[in-house]
């Protein structure tokens, strides 16, 4: 396992209600001492719970993300969020470049890169998101695509403080399906040697997170692979019991 802290990032997506702060609160409580110094917790609810959670009474050391941003600071955008907005409301990290977000509205790679940008610029984490699809994977193109998003939305201006990558395969999202643990070392692998090149000691102390089916029973394989730093977790995320399981395999 890797020298880095981990960091295990719940993303709700597009769940949750005022009555599901029960869950979050049974999370935050469940985060003792012991589990918050192997790692670190966040939880990325919908843009309606982020103020709530933020200022829980029982957060605790849980962190709290948001799913996306605009790339604008503010302005005549209907029905959008700007990263400082969601810093005001008590985020301190957003996941940009969701395989979710490629897909259904067509964000492109230079748009998470300022996405990311805007981020940084609201001083909050970018958790930029790169994976392939499952035709990606059967044709051999894994490693050329996770090279492209990341050349294309990682942006100038990178650390391992403002930034975290986390590597998704687009097939294993929601599915029960995970790769081989040769295959996620593998890219981990290929995605830190690209940091390195490109961001050289920053590259290094970059956290990169697998996504994909993370749940109780596979976490601690999973996070013993090497330049595996943590999970970025989907439904598992949404019970305290799972998502506490998880971190459970870290400490």
């Amino acid at each position: 396992m890797s020298t880095l802290k981990p960091l295990i990032a719940g993303n709700w997506k597009m769940n949750g209600l005022r009555a599901d702060m029960a869950e979050f609160a049974a999370m935050a409580q469940g985060l003792t001492a012991e589990l918050s110094n192997a790692a670190d917790a966040m939880i990325c609810p919908p843009f309606t719970l982020i103020a709530a959670f933020a200022n829980h009474p029982d957060r605790r050391a849980m962190a709290v993300g948001a799913q996306d941003c605009h790339t604008a600071g503010s302005g005549a955008h209907t029905g959008d969020i700007s990263a400082a907005m969601l810093a005001d409301c008590g985020a301190s990290a957003i996941i940009v470049g969701h395989s979710e977000r490629r897909q259904d509205h067509g964000e492109s790679d230079a748009l998470v890169a300022d996405k990311a940008k805007a981020a940084w610029d609201a001083g909050l984490t970018a958790i930029i998101c790169v994976g392939e699809t499952e035709s990606q994977r059967r044709g051999g193109t894994t490693l050329a695509v996770v090279e492209q998003q990341l050349a294309g939305s990682v942006p100038e201006g990178a650390t391992a403080q403002n930034t975290v990558i986390a590597y998704e395969p687009v097939w294993a999202i929601g599915t029960g399906l995970t790769p081989g643990t040769k295959d996620v070392a593998e890219v981990h692998a290929f995605i830190r040697s690209f940091l390195t090149q490109r961001l050289d000691a920053e590259g290094k102390a970059m956290r990169l997170l697998y996504g994909g089916s993370v749940k109780p029973g596979n976490a601690a394989e999973l996070l013993a692979v090497a330049d595996v730093n943590g999970a970025l977790v989907g439904g598992a995320s949404l019970k305290a019991v799972d998502f506490l399981g998880i971190i459970q395999a870290v400490a």
